[in-house]
């Protein structure tokens, strides 16, 4: 096997908004083979994308490599033009994104873009690349091969547009594939069919992959080695097996242990007559012009219900498009339900949050899954911490900036922070303003909207213990939406599972042990990756699971 990659003490620079030079990449070197798939893990801001970019000629805005080399397939990257560097883009090397969406003009067919890489490079014929671009959907799991390229990207599946851009990468037959964190923003049993369809198309081919992730499970599936990044040095480096089972340095176990969440001793229930906190009824929500009943022609959510005890912590699960985050919508109130109605404390709440009395918005708040979209960026922490406080509680003066400073301490930030615009915070940093914001209300239920999917794995482990911490502090209750299965049984006293808009079944301690029992909820929870080697493989070889993925 002869070396494809070699990378030798790679530094690399940025130029920070206030002006300030800092050495992000800092003497980093590997080597990749022929056919070997190397993982580069590590916290955000450990380098592992701007790494991964500079194996294709990429930096970054504001980026500037100031010493070492990276040569692929014998040729020194940074000693080329850019018109030869851009020349290797999709041929020699290709790219997949963790937005496929992104990577997709949605004015165009799936075909032409796939298609559009050999057209630029002129590699092959058009007909040929189409013939071909059928042949990788088929290699990749995708349904009606034949025809899926006629589609436009809006009308196919996430899982499915993320494998028709690596289809888009692997066209030019590639001898590199980057992939960067591909299968983060998916469901468990899309992420399952997806790692599948990279792995098959990869080993198949004898193609190199560098993968970048913060998913240890994931990597465990799909890489030969790992590579383990913290703020732009190597911290270890090892076979896969190796570096899971007997990790040397202190970061490598570190990442490990965070990377599944053990569930706390739950605080003690506090019931009034033992009274719900929250109380969901046959609620029925969607999208669309309503009919004569007053139900919308595209329903989401069928006949919907659940309840929350005081204290307590609900958790929903299932796939993409099973209606998680249209309940936790109509809960708020910011999508009115068509039917059914929704119990706070035992008062029911108007559907649409704009009739709701304040008390009602007081007692029930909602953190967002985009911290960025969630905040305003011309405001400062403490403005945007300060608004609630006037708005619920008539705060003002010094109380309400002796508050926004004991908000700060509860979320565990630092006070000079509230000078701050959410540009200048990390994601981590920002989802704690966002909790800290619902705190300011003095809120009895918050419905958490898959709040650590777009962190990594020590900092989203770090918000899951801020939560638990809080609700033993101040006798919080969490409805807890994720399709992180792990972090939510370590969260949640039951779990409710969804599958196309319905409630498939409700599953607690004290019923079968907490495990499913339904045929989909099985596979949901046997899709969850493990963190060792083989997992993949053994679940593919699976009959039954094989035949329940197939039928979903």
């Amino acid at each position: 096997m002869s070396r494809l990659v070699e990378v030798r003490d790679l530094r690399i620079e940025a130029r920070t908004d206030a002006g300030r030079v800092v050495e992000i990449i800092r003497g980093v070197s590997f080597d990749i083979d022929e056919g070997e798939i190397v993982a580069l893990i590590g916290e955000s801001g450990s380098g592992k994308t701007t790494i991964a970019l500079d194996l294709m000629g990429y930096t970054r805005p504001g980026c500037r490599v100031t010493g070492g080399t990276v040569t692929l397939d014998g040729v020194e990257m940074g000693a080329l033009p850019e018109s030869r560097r851009a020349a290797m883009r999709g041929s020699l090397v290709s790219y997949v994104p963790q937005s496929a969406a992104a990577a997709f003009n949605p004015a165009h067919t799936i075909m032409d873009q796939v298609v559009e890489v050999v057209r630029i490079h002129g590699s092959m014929p058009i007909p040929e690349a189409r013939v071909k671009a059928v042949e990788l959907f088929r290699a990749l799991a995708l349904p009606n091969p034949e025809t899926i390229g006629e589609r436009y990207p809006h009308q196919v599946s996430g899982g499915q547009l993320q494998r028709l851009s690596a289809a888009m990468a692997l066209i030019g037959d590639p001898k590199l594939v980057i992939f960067d964190e591909p299968t983060t923003a998916l469901d468990v049993t899309t992420q399952v069919e997806v790692l599948r369809a990279f792995k098959s198309v990869m080993r198949k081919g004898g193609i190199a992959g560098v993968y970048v992730s913060h998913d240890l499970a994931v990597v465990a599936q799909i890489a030969d080695r790992i590579i383990v990044l913290r703020h732009g040095e190597v911290r270890e480096e090892g076979r896969t097996a190796d570096i899971l089972e007997r990790p040397q340095n202190p970061y490598t176990r570190e990442l490990l242990a965070a990377f599944r969440p053990s569930a706390a001793p739950r605080p003690p229930r506090v019931d009034r007559d033992d009274a719900p906190l929250l109380v969901v009824r046959d609620v029925v929500a969607g999208y669309g012009k309503t009919d004569a009943q007053g139900l919308p022609a595209l329903r989401i959510l069928k006949d919907v219900s659940l309840s929350l005890a005081r204290g307590r912590n609900l958790g929903i699960v299932g796939e993409s498009g099973c209606g998680k985050s249209t309940l936790a919508r109509v809960i708020a109130g910011i999508l009115p339900a068509a039917k059914g109605e929704i119990l706070l404390d035992g008062r029911p709440l108007a559907a649409d949050f704009r009739r709701r009395r304040r008390e009602d918005l007081r007692d029930l708040q909602i953190v967002f899954q985009s911290a960025d979209t969630a905040l305003n960026p011309h405001q400062s922490i403490g403005e945007i911490l300060g608004r609630p406080l006037a708005f619920y509680h008539g705060m003002g003066g010094r109380t309400r900036e002796a508050r926004i400073d004991q908000l700060l301490d509860m979320v565990r930030l630092p006070r000079p922070l509230r000078h701050r615009r959410p540009g200048e915070l990390s994601g981590g940093q920002k989802q704690r303003i966002n909790l800290a914001r619902a705190l300011a209300a003095d809120a009895k239920l918050i419905l958490c909207d898959e709040i650590t999917s777009a962190l990594d794995t020590v900092v989203a482990a770090a918000i899951i213990d801020l939560l638990k911490e809080l609700q033993r502090e101040l006798s919080l209750s969490y409805l807890f939406i994720s399709h992180d299965i792990e972090t939510v049984r370590a969260v949640c006293d039951e779990v409710v599972v969804m599958y196309k808009g319905e409630k498939v079944e409700q599953l607690r301690p004290d019923v079968n042990g907490g495990e499913p029992t339904q045929p989909y909820s099985r596979l949901l929870f046997s899709s969850v990756p493990q963190l060792r080697t083989g997992w993949l493989d053994g679940l593919a070889q699976d009959p039954e699971l094989t035949r329940a993925f197939a039928q979903r």
